[in-house]
């Protein structure tokens, strides 16, 4: 770290901000802000624990090497300081120092603490007491067993990293940096809750260890720092991420500037160069969401066969990466192809879409629209419509699936994944389809993961730091259904849109009509179209669609083209599901919730009108 003309405080250690300059040294590099707060913490004191959660699995360029380096190697480069040893701790393998040089200085700094003496000290001793050098070999030999023994027995791994930190301040001679990886694995939680009942009895030991250790004043006031790694915090046990004591520092997915650097440095490190079939920034943009693991792997394919990346390779990794990071069924990850100009009908609501909606959705700031609830009756087309505001646009889809059952137990670890990957991914539309049934309760009778689940989705779609890169718009034809919480401005409640069934004979049902019959011979005569439009009055948006199917395989089995009696013969055999008063009911909702008078058939609609449709809920209610 830059000094800036203040002597340190004796004993602590000094990291490192900026990597000394190489030939080698890219000046492009990307800056890491998670390090400068790192560095920061250590060389102030202001903490000696630190737990570095997110993007821990990812890659980061070294200035030194000019390379993508691992977490842990890139950490061991980036604080290269005399008088500092570091030790770094591995799941499944022993503890190990940077040198061989640091191993022999911390061994015999732990038997000179031992044996009670300095290495002077202890050569004279020996003079006189002949059993001391047997005695240093022993302490040697249980050195070496328990650095060795770590990998199989991590409880006695972390016990003896707190001795290490103890024999560090008694003999002032150098500074200990520890890094234990898989923080997750060795102190583990139980899905965000802190009953130690759930915990085998290794694991309430360890746990034990670490609260101990990071409580001790000696510790905290000395000149060793510990930094754990996980991949999420809230996986780590409440009992040591609770402890005041504890700075925990997240580091961010890659962003544009270093998806950017990373093609570049591929392309100029690696030959053959993987060739781009589109503007650099662009090919950036698209892999949003992507870790520079899943993108060395599209570089590497492409340079291989010599042919360019395209859009849906591009979709297809970020979306199986997607599905990987959060688990399957949980997210669906789409790019609609389909823009407003290929919805049918819907003409007052398209021109609501393009005029206010979408502008605000592209804005930044407090303008930007937190999110949106769509109400309707079901089959009335909502999704389609929306994924072709978002088409329109041109941002990522993300439909969140099944969230109550797959987040359940382990809500928070999956949570903090998915707002990383929500930050990763720059601007989104996140679509929730059923969304009176995919959020639970907050209520003091709902289950406490289920109020954690809502009450996260809730703090997420508030969040000043999400708006304007991420739009909430949650599908329900129960509106009433969603949580007053979720309905309130600053959420959803900003908008609330309701999509009906297009008015009897009105130019929404007339195009509705001829998209079904488009691609057939002929046009109705006019007497014909009258009676069609009769026979398709009450129609939702799929039941049109269904019947231009059935019309379509109407004409391939007579392998023919229809005529006005073949239509009249198909729509006439139709009988609608009994599914007329729970649609009426659903109707009724999503117009009294609707937020936009100019939205609703009758933008004059008074508070008789609206108390007439309270009645009429009543005697519908089920």
């Amino acid at each position: 770290m830059v000094n800036r003309g203040r002597t340190p405080m004796p004993g602590y250690p000094i990291m490192a901000m900026d990597s000394v300059p190489l030939p080698s040294q890219d000046s492009n590099s990307p800056s890491y802000p998670f390090y400068t707060e790192l560095a920061r913490t250590i060389n102030s004191g202001q903490g000696r624990a630190i737990l570095l959660h997110g993007d821990v699995h990812g890659l980061f360029h070294s200035n030194v090497s000019d390379r993508y380096l691992p977490l842990v190697p890139w950490l061991c480069q980036r604080v290269r300081v005399d008088g500092l040893i570091v030790l770094i701790a591995e799941l499944n393998g022993p503890i190990r120092c940077t040198s061989d040089d640091d191993r022999r200085r911390l061994r015999d700094a732990w038997v000179q603490w031992k044996l009670g003496g300095s290495r002077d000290e202890l050569i004279l001793r020996g003079l006189a007491d002949p059993s001391l050098h047997n005695r240093r070999e022993e302490i040697e030999n249980r050195f070496n067993e328990m650095i060795e023994q770590a990998a199989a027995q991590p409880t006695v791994a972390l016990e003896f990293f707190r001795q290490l930190t103890i024999c560090s301040r008694s003999q002032s001679r150098f500074r200990l940096l520890i890094l234990v990886e898989a923080a997750d694995f060795l102190l583990p939680g139980s899905g965000g809750d802190a009953d130690l009942s759930r915990m085998t009895p290794a694991d309430r030991h360890r746990i034990s260890i670490m609260q101990d250790w990071l409580s001790d004043p000696a510790f905290n006031n000395g000149p060793d720092s510990v930094v754990m790694i996980a991949e999420a915090a809230s996986a780590v046990s409440t009992r040591v991420t609770s402890l005041p004591q504890l700075v925990m520092i997240g580091i961010d997915p890659p962003n544009q500037e270093e998806r950017v650097h990373f093609t570049q440095w591929f392309n100029r490190t690696h030959s053959p160069e993987a060739p781009l079939q589109m503007p650099l920034p662009e090919f950036a943009a698209l892999t949003a969401g992507l870790s520079l693991h899943a993108m060395r792997q599209l570089l590497l394919r492409s340079a291989y066969v010599n042919q360019p990346v395209s859009v849906s390779d591009i979709i297809s990794r970020v979306e199986s990466y997607i599905e990987g990071t959060l688990g399957e069924g949980v997210v669906e990850f789409s790019k609609p192809a389909h823009s407003l100009e290929d919805v049918v009908g819907f003409s007052r609501l398209k021109q609501f879409l393009a005029d206010e909606m979408i502008p605000r959705i592209r804005a930044t700031g407090p303008a930007a629209l937190p999110g949106a609830a769509i109400a309707g009756p079901i089959g009335s087309g909502k999704t389609f419509i929306f994924e072709a505001v978002a088409g329109s646009l041109g941002l990522p889809v993300l439909v969140l699936k099944n969230i109550r059952s797959q987040y359940f137990g382990q809500t928070d670890v999956l949570f903090e994944k998915l707002r990383s990957l929500l930050e990763s991914l720059g601007k989104v539309i996140i679509i929730v389809d059923e969304a009176d049934t995919q959020f639970g309760s907050v209520g003091a009778e709902a289950h406490p993961t289920e109020r954690r689940l809502t009450g996260k989705l809730q703090q997420m779609m508030s969040d000043p730091k999400l708006r304007g890169r991420v739009v909430w718009l949650l599908m329900t034809a129960r509106i009433e259904l969603l949580s007053p919480d979720l309905r309130r401005p600053g959420r959803v409640g900003d908008l609330i849109i309701p999509v009906l069934d297009p008015e009897p004979r009105s130019k929404d049902h007339a195009a509705f009509l001829r998209w079904a019959l488009r691609g057939l011979e002929g046009q109705p005569e006019a007497d014909e179209w009258e009676a069609l439009l009769s026979l398709t009055e009450g129609y939702s948006a799929a039941a049109f669609s269904a019947l231009r199917s059935q019309l379509l395989a109407r004409r391939e089995l007579l392998d023919r083209e229809l005529k006005p009696g073949d239509v009249h013969e198909v729509i006439g055999d139709q009988l609608p599901a009994d599914i007329g008063q729970a649609r009426r009911y659903q109707e009724l909702q999503a117009l009294l919730n609707c937020t936009r008078r100019s939205l609703l058939p009758d933008p004059d609609v008074d508070e008789q009108t609206r108390d007439t449709w309270r009645m009429e809920l009543r005697t519908l209610s089920p």
